[in-house]
């Protein structure tokens, strides 16, 4: 089986092309387990290829036709959708964002249905889609009322993949992913990053600033969860999904004052004092027209699963990452 991963220098994208290489396999659509014999990871930096022969790394601009030709064939039966310009960035370059999450996402679907062969495909969305006055728990068919460009874009490329999947042109799945946190590395330009920030550098011995109210809510999935959910979502019947592709993955719902608190429980007080109250009004505008609470239940009766509380994915971070606390 041959395998394509966009964004696949990221960090999403090398997490989950480790899994798929430790795993060996994906169930084809029938269910039954195919070995992975090709794993090309396209981005626009070289991808790591963590010496495994299976992998074949691309650098390209996924808005390109030719670079898409050139990494999407007849054999391509697994499409994993992760590159995209992160939601504060997309909000101050909104040309990057337009062309990258929505122009790139449907050349992605036209070459597929150029090819003909109909190939499983996974887009990421997220929960900027949704937006304005939501009902306390937003459920799978809450109508999308993106307040951010971000949001827009990752609403109409869902759109479009759905239409896609109906005509047949591609067996395809939108995951809307909760914010990913605890991520490691440094803080990028996403209007989110602060949801790692406030528990990645407090743990690193590094004070860290947290942009919004204490009462903001969050609906976050740990990396772990999110690389589990992506193949899980992959593999899922196609018939199980009908005609609506769309699904809420579990998570948790979280305030951030409940995040600290798991903190302190977790790493103790000087860890959690590293942290810095500093009011962002950009920053609050955007998290805080996204839902903090929204309903999973078609995800979880389709066999996914989230976290059980943040303390336990700041120790699954603590474990993956081997940090030692100071």
């Amino acid at each position: 089986m041959k395998v394509l991963i966009t964004g696949g220098a990221g960090f999403l994208g090398q997490r989950l092309a480790r899994e798929l290489l430790s795993r060996g396999f994906l169930k084809d659509p029938q269910g039954a387990p195919q070995a992975i014999t090709e794993l090309v990871l396209l981005d626009v930096v070289r991808a790591g290829d963590l010496g495994d022969s299976r992998v074949r790394t691309e650098v390209g601009d996924i808005a390109e036709r030719r670079v898409l030709e050139r990494v999407i064939d007849d054999k391509t039966s697994a499409i994993f959708h992760l590159a995209a310009i992160v939601s504060g960035q997309a909000e101050a370059d909104f040309d990057l964002g337009m062309r990258i999450n929505l122009d790139a996402s449907r050349l992605l679907l036209e070459t597929c249905r150029q090819r003909g062969h109909r190939p499983r495909v996974v887009f990421t969305s997220s929960v900027a889609v949704y937006g304005g006055d939501l009902p306390d728990v937003v459920q799978n068919d809450t109508a999308l009322n993106p307040q951010s460009s971000y949001g827009a874009q990752k609403a109409i490329a869902e759109l479009l993949l759905n239409d896609y999947a109906r005509r047949g042109f591609v067996d395809g799945r939108v995951l809307r992913l909760p914010t990913i946190s605890v991520r490691p590395g440094r803080p990028n330009a996403a209007a989110s990053s602060f949801a790692s920030g406030i528990i990645r550098e407090p743990l690193n011995g590094e004070a860290a600033v947290c942009p919004v109210a204490g009462s903001t809510r969050l609906w976050l999935l740990s990396p772990r969860k999110a690389i589990e959910s992506l193949i899980a979502g992959l593999e899922l019947d196609a018939a199980a999904l009908g005609n609506q592709r769309v699904l809420n993955l579990p998570g948790i719902s979280v305030s951030v004052d409940e995040m600290i608190a798991a903190l302190r429980e977790v790493a103790g007080d000087e860890v959690a004092n590293r942290i810095v109250r500093e009011p962002d009004a950009r920053v609050e505008k955007i998290v805080g027209s996204w839902p903090g609470r929204w309903d999973t239940s078609r995800a979880e009766r389709l066999g996914l699963s989230g976290e059980r509380s943040f303390a336990d994915v700041i120790r699954s971070y603590i474990a993956d990452e081997q940090i030692q606390l100071r």
